[in-house]
């Protein structure tokens, strides 16, 4: 099902914290929703799931409007603080949240089986919440959102304290679901990102700022490309000033551990070629050239410093 978000905002007093923002996420398709703490996030989600009225603009599920249809059964929402009745064992919270939305007593047992099953709560279930750890807090969230099968999810920092194996199992289970369904996950966990989402939407202060897939984003934001260099057969700034004078290239720094050479340029394949023969020319032993990915939270930190 697909969201269609148009020119949306929303301010509380004079703070505008959503500013005519407009995006898209499709069925089947995962998107990372990346921003600062305050930049319109969390009120963006929460007008996706109708908790909040937006001041203008339109927002589309499946083709309906939300101002004027209730769409909430069609989506399952993991907020960022997960509110979970303490003193209910899980297999009675998760058939309350059944009978919330509307999931028909015939079906609502297999339906908590298969929610236990997929999060990894066999173990607990009969605990109450409140002697759960935070990792397993976690699950029932996740559980509770996904227990009517709704066609969206949105996922306000699913993996919070959950150790490295459970962070692997629930970004798989997320790209599982994510095939037929439309999820928003905002994490500020930015491995989580790059492992998980089809795309990225970074906001700051209220606006988008960036849309794109990973790779895009790389290529749009950085404009530049870097090499590492490792060459013997001449002193290091020998072999520096050489590179320097070849085509393209901007400037050739110390990596961070001072090993070898970066080489910042405009075009990387070419480069790397004139490098490569430059070594032969000179007869020195080319050791390593490898590009630089640029990493996310780089093009994260140049999009939202301003």
């Amino acid at each position: 099902m697909d969201i269609v978000i148009d020119g949306l905002s929303k301010s509380y007093g004079n703070q505008k914290a959503v500013d005519n923002i407009s995006f898209e996420v499709r069925t089947g398709e995962i998107v990372g929703f990346l921003g600062p703490n305050g930049a319109g996030k969390t009120t963006t989600m929460r007008m996706i799931t109708q908790y909040l009225s937006p001041d203008s603009g339109q927002i589309t599920i499946g083709g309906k409007s939300t101002t004027r249809n209730n769409l909430r059964g069609n989506i399952g929402y993991l907020p960022e603080h997960n509110p979970l009745y303490d003193d209910m064992p899980v297999i009675e919270y998760l058939a309350f949240c059944g009978q919330l939305q509307g999931i028909a007593r015939g079906n609502l047992d297999q339906r908590i089986r298969e929610m236990v099953v997929m999060c990894g709560l066999n173990d607990e279930k009969h605990k109450k919440i409140g002697e759960l750890s935070k990792g397993y807090r976690q699950r029932v969230g996740l559980a509770q959102a996904m227990i009517h099968d709704p066609a969206i999810l949105i996922l306000d920092e699913p993996t919070t304290g959950l150790d490295p194996n459970q962070r692997v199992e629930i970004r798989d289970l997320i790209k599982k679901l994510g095939v037929h369904k439309s999820v928003i996950l905002c994490t500020h966990i930015l491995p989580e990102v790059e492992a998980t989402c089809d795309r990225i939407l970074i906001i700051n202060k209220g606006k988008i700022v960036a849309n794109g897939t990973p790779e895009a984003l790389r290529s749009h934001t950085s404009g530049k490309s870097f090499i590492l260099v490792d060459i013997e057969g001449a002193p290091r700034e020998v072999i520096t000033q050489a590179i320097k004078s070849l085509p393209g290239v901007s400037s050739v720094g110390l990596s961070a551990d001072h090993r070898l050479l970066e080489v910042e340029c405009a075009d990387g394949n070419q480069t790397a070629r004139a490098i490569y023969k430059l070594c032969v020319g000179k007869e020195w032993m080319l050791l390593q050239l490898s590009p630089v990915e640029v990493r996310l939270e780089d093009i994260f930190r140049n999009v939202t410093m301003n």
